[in-house]
């Protein structure tokens, strides 16, 4: 018999689903907007894979959290940001961008911090704004990305990308 399942933070769950990226994780308590839900003190680098986020603008500078936080599903209304812009690794959190009623799920933009995606996919978030596939920021236009917080290694790649377009 398989081991129960024991939450990796007291303050969320997974909420587990048959299929392929079906399960997500899910609050235990409120948040308020702004604050930091997790320090993310489990991170180790690691090559990309559909489950690392990129913390730089390196292709190989990623990161798997080795812990539920792999469940957070990407929406193109986030609820949370991955703050992964402190050279000091142990300043990188989990905070929310607005207030996080007990029971909702965690999402963030994935496009926020990753710049090219190991596997892109048709976004399934249902909000108003969703912008269909889902890529990485190197496929969206600037005025996409203005309305995200977006991790300076985007910002910086996207002022690369549209510089080098407007030369042309």
């Amino acid at each position: 018999m398989a081991d129960p399942y024991t939450p990796s933070h007291p303050e969320f769950v997974v909420e587990f689903h048959e299929g392929d990226f079906r399960s997500f994780l899910r609050t235990r308590r409120a948040f308020a907007g702004g604050e930091i839900l997790v320090h993310l003190t489990n991170a180790t680098r690691s090559p990309q894979t559909y489950s690392t986020v990129q913390c730089g603008r390196e292709p190989e500078d990623n990161v798997q959290f080795n812990s539920d936080f792999v469940f957070v599903n990407h929406s193109c209304e986030p609820n949370v940001v991955f703050d992964l812009s402190s050279p000091d690794a142990r300043e990188w959190h989990i905070r929310a961008l607005k207030d996080i009623e007990v029971g909702s799920s965690v999402t963030y933009f994935y496009p926020s911090t990753e710049w090219h995606m190991d596997q892109a996919f048709d976004c399934q978030c249902g909000t108003e704004g969703c912008l269909g596939k889902i890529q990485g920021a190197r496929y969206l236009k600037r005025e996409e990305l203005m309305k995200y917080w977006v991790s300076p290694w985007i910002s910086e790649l996207i002022r690369e990308r549209d510089t080098e377009i407007e030369r042309r």
